[in-house]
């Protein structure tokens, strides 16, 4: 394949919309490719989990600089997510990944979670106020349970992401909140980027051994998507973040709808 210009424009988009909203490219990035381009849905997730990987290094270095990373969430969450990646791998290899069940089966798959992110974002200061006030009538559960609870959780997001690469922002965020209520948001949202970033790393490793890379797709998205993420960090301030994020919520919604009923 040649380089194609219209890959750039859309890392463009999708670099600014992460940069204003936080939200995770592959929400944004894997159905686009998907629809707009005609992408196979297998290549669109492996080409979306490399570029992740990369994309949220950057995001890792910046978490770090702050002091914004629990290790000891990364950790839990990795024990659960790690092993769940490369059973998805070890699966995803075995099968026919043209076929129209495997087909179908990822882009159903897309297309729920994309209607979760789309509710998280909305309403996620409403799920989390109903969570607290159902856990406030109960006994604070004891550390091994929130460890279970967070692996199990790693475990879901390793399914999710490699199937999909969709997961770990919005509703990995979500859950982490009502599991540890008394940390800052900034941390919760720093450990799970740097959680994210060995789990895409490992799913697109796994998919590169499998075939199912566009490298020069990958460049092309980069090539875009930097600059992208760069100038909505710059914009954020200056923009009414709420706003974007329910008519992005919306857009997401319409995306599911389409790939739901085809």
């Amino acid at each position: 394949m040649t380089f194609e210009p219209l890959y750039s424009l859309s890392g463009l988009f999708v670099g600014a919309l992460v940069g204003i909203t936080g939200v995770g490219g592959g929400s944004l990035m894997t159905p686009l490719l998907v629809l707009l381009f005609g992408v196979h849905p297998a290549t669109a997730v492996g080409t979306d989990l490399l570029y992740a990987a990369i994309t949220k290094t950057a995001g890792t270095a910046v978490h770090g600089m702050h002091g914004r990373i629990n290790w000891k969430i990364v950790g839990s969450l990795a024990i659960g997510s790690v092993p769940a990646a490369l059973l998805m791998l070890w699966l995803l290899a075995g099968v026919d990944r043209k076929s129209i069940g495997v087909t179908n089966t990822i882009t159903t798959a897309l297309g729920w979670l994309l209607v979760m992110t789309a509710i998280m974002l909305v309403f996620r200061g409403q799920i989390l106020g109903l969570a607290r006030r159902a856990m406030g009538h109960r006994r604070p559960p004891q550390p091994a349970t929130i460890f279970a609870l967070t692996v199990i959780l790693g475990f879901v997001l390793g399914v999710l992401v490699t199937l999909t690469s969709v997961g770990a922002g919005a509703l990995g965020v979500t859950i982490l909140l009502v599991l540890y209520p008394r940390l800052d948001v900034r941390e919760i949202v720093g450990s799970d980027i740097v959680h994210a970033v060995p789990l895409t790393l490992i799913g697109g490793t796994g998919y590169w051994l499998i075939g199912e890379i566009d490298w020069p797709m990958l460049v092309a998205l980069l090539i875009g998507s930097i600059p992208g993420i760069i100038i909505g960090s710059l914009l954020a301030p200056k923009l009414h973040e709420r706003t974007i994020r329910i008519v992005l919520a919306v857009t997401l919604a319409f995306v599911a709808l389409k790939l739901l009923t085809g």
